[in-house]
């Protein structure tokens, strides 16, 4: 039997990755030789559809079953599918660690999506300074909004990107 892990690098001592669409690597794993491969996910900076993309690159792989931590309705559709269980793992731990707990049983099994749609996106909202210009002295305020991307458990990271346009008041006087 092959199970799929989701994983922050390659091998079985990779640390598992919650997040399954975004997640940077695909640990395959076969449990009867424990050998591994692991396979880059190119659907990382994907701006729509990375969890069906990944789950149809996990069904290429013939695993019976996932490991991850949190998976979207549109993933979870694609795997059921496939006829692919999803397992939940919320505790960390190396690749090999996860497997062992499935190992035992000690993983639940989900039937439904553990996160709403695109939850892997983050938005972030950003600010810009305007300039106004005429005779005398311009001055002026803009915002602006701009969108970034985060996610993770425990350890999150993200980051916005914005830009802001701005009006000019003019005051009078003649300027220099």
């Amino acid at each position: 039997m092959k199970i799929c892990v989701t994983a922050g690098a390659s091998g079985l001592d990779a640390p598992m990755d919650p997040r399954f669409g975004r997640c940077p690597f695909f640990v395959v794993v076969d449990l009867d030789s424990m050998s591994e491969n692991s396979i880059p996910n190119s659907n990382v900076m994907t701006t729509s559809g990375a969890g069906i993309q990944a789950a149809q690159e996990i069904a290429k792989q013939g695993v019976s079953a996932l490991i991850t931590g949190n998976i979207g309705p549109n993933a979870m559709q694609t795997l059921s599918a496939a006829k692919i269980d999803v397992y939940q793992h919320q505790g960390g731990g190396s690749v090999k660690d996860v497997v062992e707990k499935f190992q035992r049983g000690e993983l639940t099994k989900i039937a439904g999506p553990s996160v709403p749609g695109h939850a892997g996106m983050n938005q972030g909202m950003g600010q810009g300074m305007g300039q106004g210009m005429g005779q005398g002295r311009g001055r002026g305020a803009g915002r602006g909004s701009g969108a970034g991307r985060g996610g993770g458990q425990g350890t999150e990271s993200g980051s916005g990107v914005g830009g802001g346009r701005g009006q000019g008041t003019e005051r009078g006087g003649q300027g220099q």
